[in-house]
């Protein structure tokens, strides 16, 4: 088994017990919160994939100007690949805020600045992958994903910054900006901390997959296209083709 393969698979077996001892973490060692109990203890997850959906967006971007520069289509598998993942985060993101809410605050979900700026930016990437299956021209289909990828990530950082902005019926920032008096305890942030790590890890993994997933697609498109290709001869080459042959002994 080559090096590579061996750290692969070693990430893979840590990403599955540090998303184990996360899970141990919020249940087992957090601390009860004093008004909201048990249900807060799903924030852990929520923020964590919050967050890991963010970073997914910003490789995204990352290898959008990077394959704009350099046009390699390993960054358009990249590209791919974190959108698609991150896309997963988010969609964690959405279904366990309203999970959250209802017991807390007595609704699902209001349109207010958070959730309404999250739920665009999950759109987004859903046009994102829309547009990968509408553009049949390889080049040109990663030259507007790479484009559509940067002004995407846009929004995330607008997502962010909602709480700091506008109060709403989502809860305040409890991390950076976070008021006076407000805040985590230690244990809850080293937890929150911890789990980030542990979806971190999980995107990591999960990226690499579905990278390789669209190396192995774009081979298997060239493969075709070169059968194909080769397959498919001009008639003037056949020594059978049905054009004019000379008549020999016609003339003598």
């Amino acid at each position: 088994m080559s090096p590579a393969r061996i750290f692969w698979l070693a990430l893979k077996i840590v990403a599955a017990l540090w998303m184990a001892a996360a899970g141990y973490a919020i249940f087992f060692i957090a601390p009860d919160e004093a008004t909201m109990h048990a249900i807060q203890r799903i924030f852990y997850i929520h923020v964590g994939s919050g967050w890991t959906a963010g970073v997914a967006f910003l490789v995204v971007a990352v290898a959008g100007g990077l394959y704009l520069f350099k046009r390699d289509p390993r960054f358009d598998w990249a590209g791919v690949a974190a959108a698609e993942t991150g896309l997963a985060f988010t969609t964690v993101l959405i279904v366990t805020g309203p999970i959250w809410a209802k017991p807390i605050w007595g609704i699902w979900w209001t349109w207010d600045a958070r959730l309404t700026s999250t739920f665009v930016t999950w759109l987004m990437y859903i046009a994102y992958l829309l547009i990968r299956t509408l553009v049949d021209d390889k080049q040109r289909r990663a030259v507007l994903c790479a484009v559509y990828g940067i002004f995407a990530f846009v929004d995330v950082p607008i997502v962010f910054m909602t709480i700091r902005w506008w109060r709403g019926q989502h809860p305040s920032a409890v991390i950076a900006g976070a008021q006076p008096g407000s805040g985590l305890d230690f244990t809850m942030r080293a937890v929150l901390f911890f789990t980030w790590g542990a979806t971190t890890a999980l995107f990591v993994v999960l990226m690499r997959a579905r990278y390789r997933l669209e190396a192995i697609r774009c081979a298997t498109e060239e493969l075709r296209q070169q059968a194909e290709d080769s397959v498919v001869a001009p008639a003037s080459t056949r020594p059978d083709a049905g054009g004019s042959r000379p008549l020999v002994g016609l003339h003598g």
